[in-house]
This record gives structure tokens, C-alpha cells and sequence, in this order.
């Protein structure tokens, strides 16, 4: 716990700042994070299988690219160039006709890093996104998951019961799903209502908050579905206690592409 507990500080040093800051250096912070990211999504892959090393280096450019679709973004509005889709599929399924052996390179091979690298690269861009949208809207997304998973683990450890999904997450249970909603909802609706909006309706912030809290919620599941899958605890023990960046970042990414359903409404 100590260990824990000395890591999200030094954290919130590094990153408050940024955040604060925002323009190029949340921007910079960001595009290294997603690096980061990408790399423990390769690497937890090349535990079962190896992937070539040009098909890092492609995977490497093209999240560069979506993060600079991101940066140059002018407009709520998140646009991905057809070209760069193009392009996209078509690098990463040509070499399956260049390998003869599914041992190395596979059409299962290509397909999961195609979805990978646009589900991050498009998930990570988003944040840059709201930032750009101001401080407390980001503030206020970003605290959705934060205060869910607090209380989620609480609330499940004074009176959780009933298992969520066992299979994926074993400590995860319906009391802490619930517990973790309630007090999110409560919590992010008052601070959007008094902070940033006081005219808004209040069932649809509730009804916005509570979408988003359960969102995060099972964002939290795939992304533990993925590390069950390889047989992994953590993406990454970069973060001592808590794990890597994607262990960090996963129900907030769930969260921003959440967010993007009511975009023009909030």
C-alpha cells in the first residue's frame, strides 16, 4: 500500500501540471503516454506471439499520425483522413501474404493490431479534445472513473457479495458496481452543475453520469478481459503498485469515447 500510495503521488506531480497547463505541454505528455501505451499493448501480444519488429515500427508511426490528427483538430468534431485508414490497412495485412508461417505473422495477427492501434490512437486523441474544451470539463470527465473506482472498491469491500464477472475480474462485485455509480453520479453532477453549467438540466446531467460511471465501469472489464487473455495481471509494472499506463488510463478512455454520444448536448 505504501508503494501504492508513493506512486500516485509522484504522479499527480508529473501530471497535474500538464493538465493544468494544457495547450503543447498536456499535448507532449499526452503523445508520450500513448507511447507508453502502445507499447505495453505490443508487448503484453508479444508474450504469446512475437511481432515482427518493421510491424512495430508501423504501429509506432500510425499512433504518432492519430495523435497529430488529434493535436491539429480545430473542432470538437473528431475526423480521421481516409487515406491514413487506408494506409493503415493496408501495411498491416499485406505482410500476412510475405509470411509463410502463421507462426509468425497471421491475419488474426493483423486484424488485432489494426483495431488496437485505432482504438488508441482515436481513445488517446480524445483527451486532447477536452482538454481543448477547458480545464473543468476535463477535470470533470476524468474524475467519473476516479471517484467510481474509489468507491467501487469500498463499497465492495463492506458489503460486496454477489461476483460481477468472476471469469474476467474476480474481486469486482454488483454492490461495488453500484456503490461506485452512486456516489460518481452524485459527486460529477454537482460539480458540472455548480462548476460548469448551472443552467443544464439535471436529469440529463444524472442520466450523463450515471452512462458514463457504468461505462468506465466495464471499460475496466475489457481491458481485464485482454490481460486474462495473455495471461497477464498488469499490462506493465512500470507504475510500482498500480501497474502500467493502460492499467491507469483504462476506464478513463472508456469514459472520453463515451463522452463523444453527448458532445453537442453538454
Amino acid at each position: 500500500m505504501k508503494t501504492r500510495i508513493i506512486s500516485a503521488i509522484v504522479m499527480l506531480i508529473i501530471l497535474v501540471p500538464l493538465i493544468i497547463a494544457g495547450g503543447v505541454w498536456f499535448n507532449v505528455g499526452l503523445y508520450i503516454v500513448s507511447m507508453i501505451a502502445l507499447k505495453e499493448f505490443l508487448d503484453i501480444k508479444d508474450s504469446k506471439k512475437p511481432i515482427p519488429s518493421f510491424i512495430r515500427l508501423i504501429a509506432y508511426i500510425f499512433v504518432t499520425l492519430l495523435m497529430l490528427v488529434g493535436i491539429n483538430s480545430n473542432s470538437e468534431a473528431y475526423t480521421l483522413d481516409y487515406r491514413l485508414l487506408t494506409a493503415l490497412v493496408i501495411l498491416f495485412l499485406f505482410p500476412t501474404v510475405l509470411y509463410h508461417e502463421r507462426k509468425k505473422y497471421s491475419i488474426n495477427d493483423a486484424f488485432y493490431l489494426i483495431g488496437g492501434i485505432l482504438f488508441l490512437g482515436i481513445s488517446l486523441s480524445l483527451f486532447i479534445t477536452v482538454r481543448e474544451m477547458g480545464l473543468k470539463m476535463f477535470l470533470f470527465l476524468i474524475s467519473i472513473p476516479i471517484i467510481t473506482d474509489i468507491f467501487a472498491y469500498v463499497t465492495g469491500m463492506l458489503i460486496g457479495k454477489h461476483k460481477l464477472l468472476p471469469e474476467v475480474s474476480p474481486n469486482k462485485t454488483w454492490e461495488g458496481l453500484i456503490g461506485g455509480t452512486i456516489f460518481s453520479v452524485f459527486a460529477c453532477s454537482l460539480f458540472y452543475y455548480t462548476c460548469i453549467d448551472p443552467e443544464v438540466s439535471k436529469i440529463l446531467i444524472l442520466a450523463v453520469c450515471t452512462f458514463l460511471s457504468i461505462v468506465g465501469q466495464f471499460g475496466d472489464l475489457v481491458f481485464s478481459a485482454i490481460k486474462r487473455y495473455f495471461g497477464k495481471k498488469d499490462f506493465s509494472n512500470l507504475i510500482p503498485g498500480h501497474g502500467g499506463v493502460l492499467d491507469r488510463l483504462d476506464s478513463m478512455i472508456f469514459v472520453m469515447l463515451g463522452f463523444m454520444l453527448f458532445i453537442n448536448i453538454l
